[in-house]
């Protein structure tokens, strides 16, 4: 059985494939965001309510979902 945790980082990692195939797809660009920007995200996401300097709505496990092949891989 899925944790919600684990549930929302497969959702965020499917949400990404479908999108760089259809990017790829239909006008042949490669969706990627910048490793200094996707590790602020993860942090800001994952920072306490009390210490956001502003509301940040999307989970955590969402956010590593969307952003882990940024995070683990390097693109030249």
């Amino acid at each position: 059985m899925f944790t919600t945790f684990t549930a929302l980082v497969l959702a965020g990692g499917g949400l990404r494939l479908v999108l760089h195939w259809q990017l790829k797809r239909r006008w042949d660009i490669s969706l990627a965001v910048p490793q200094a920007l996707a590790g602020a995200l993860v942090v800001l996401a994952g920072l306490p309510e009390f210490l956001k300097p502003f509301p940040f709505p999307v989970p955590l496990s969402l956010i590593l979902g969307l952003l882990l092949p940024d995070l683990l891989l390097r693109r030249g």
